[in-house]
């Protein structure tokens, strides 16, 4: 029997925390519940979930700062959940290292609809890394002095681990993986982020910028990640 994927859910709304549970549990997932976050630190540690639905109003540390923290420890999708509808708290979340956003008051069925759209990234990213090419689970992509160790899903440079967001990892696998080809960012925003992301292009600049600070061996002149004005992108090793 396949084990049942595993939501951690932090809201401090108890109401709410209650019929998240409800429903997530009547689509089968496995369901934890904390209130603040401290806890969801310490549970997400524990029990490695599958999915993070994450409140940012919460007692004791924000959501943003679990985001912050939980982006250097483990890699996970986050769903970040806000009762105020403004541009700069997604773009916070996102920068952050948040896979989506989703603003109060919401319908369940939109919420569902996302996690299961997450859910099914992660899954496919996964299986196109055994699959595309004939890529063996063991894998390792080397360029030089940065090796991507796919089974692993680790970052070494001369030979020390790279701290990346998984979003980070993402995109640097799929340009890796497509050496030599120039990429536009709405392609990259696809198959990295997802058609359903609700984001624009300049989510692809910023993590590139972000990648090419921990990659590149002088960002401001960067060779490994490539700019093709007017297009996107294109790695070379």
């Amino acid at each position: 029997m396949r084990a049942r994927q595993k939501i951690l859910v932090v809201e401090d709304d108890r109401t709410l925390l209650e019929t998240l549970e409800y429903n997530l549990n009547r689509q089968g997932y496995q369901v934890l519940t904390v209130a603040d976050g401290l806890a969801a630190l310490q549970m997400a540690r524990q029990e490695r979930p599958d999915l993070i639905v994450l409140d940012v109003m919460l007692p004791g540390m924000d959501g943003f700062e679990v985001c912050r923290i939980l982006r250097r420890e483990i890699t996970v999708p986050i769903l970040m959940l806000t009762a105020r509808d403004e541009e700069v708290d997604r773009v916070v979340g996102l920068e952050l290292g948040a896979d989506d956003y989703l603003t109060k008051p919401f319908s369940m069925r939109e919420l569902l609809a996302r996690i299961k759209a997450l859910l099914r990234r992660v899954r496919l990213i996964r299986e196109e890394l055994v699959a595309e090419n004939g890529v063996a689970p063991a894998e390792r992509l080397t360029f030089d002095d940065l090796t991507i160790d796919l089974a692993r899903c680790e970052v070494l440079r001369e030979g020390m681990p790279l701290s990346l967001k998984p979003k980070e990892y993402d995109l640097l696998v799929f340009l890796a993986r497509h050496r030599g080809q120039v990429l536009s960012r709405d392609l990259i925003l696809e198959r990295v982020w997802g058609w359903d992301y609700g984001g624009g292009s300049r989510t692809v600049d910023v993590h590139v910028r972000w990648l090419r600070e921990k990659i590149e061996p002088d960002p401001a002149h960067p060779v490994r990640i490539v700019t093709v004005r007017g297009v996107g992108y294109r790695f070379e090793g």
